[in-house]
């Protein structure tokens, strides 16, 4: 009995070490501009879950390069452009916003990622509110 428990503690670890949670999951982005006269909540996908990481306890002994933390990001993503209703003409009511297609764990690209979680931004509408379905 004991090589059997060895063996399914050897597994469990291992397998945890690759496997995550990181996939598209289902988001609601409030929009507004201050000119408009509407909140748009738009539905779209962003990368979410959980990814492995190292333990940094040892940094004194590793490189930097080893220290970086995996978090989940895109890996396919496209835009899609959604109307903002009741804006006057001399405003541009459109709002482009990133729809994930497919996530991995990786680096964090400041490029099209937001990096810090902010607790005090909140995503709320102040106007009323319309619902956009792409």
């Amino acid at each position: 009995m004991r090589p059997f428990f060895v063996m399914s503690l050897l597994f469990g670890l291992t397998f945890g070490q690759t496997a995550s949670l990181c996939a598209p999951s289902e988001y609601i982005i409030h929009v507004e501009k201050r000119e408009c006269a509407y909140c748009l909540a738009i539905n779209t996908t962003i990368c979410a879950g959980f990814c492995m990481t190292r333990d940094s306890n040892g940094k004194k002994l590793l490189l930097k390069s080893s220290l970086s933390q995996n978090v989940c990001t895109y890996k396919e993503m496209l835009y899609q452009t959604a109307l903002i209703p009741g804006c006057p003409h001399h405003t541009i009511p459109y709002y482009s916003y990133p729809v994930a297609v497919s996530c991995k764990c990786g680096k964090c690209n400041t490029d099209y990622s937001d990096c810090v979680h902010e607790k005090i931004r909140t995503n709320y509408c102040t106007k009323p509110q319309k619902l956009c379905n792409m």
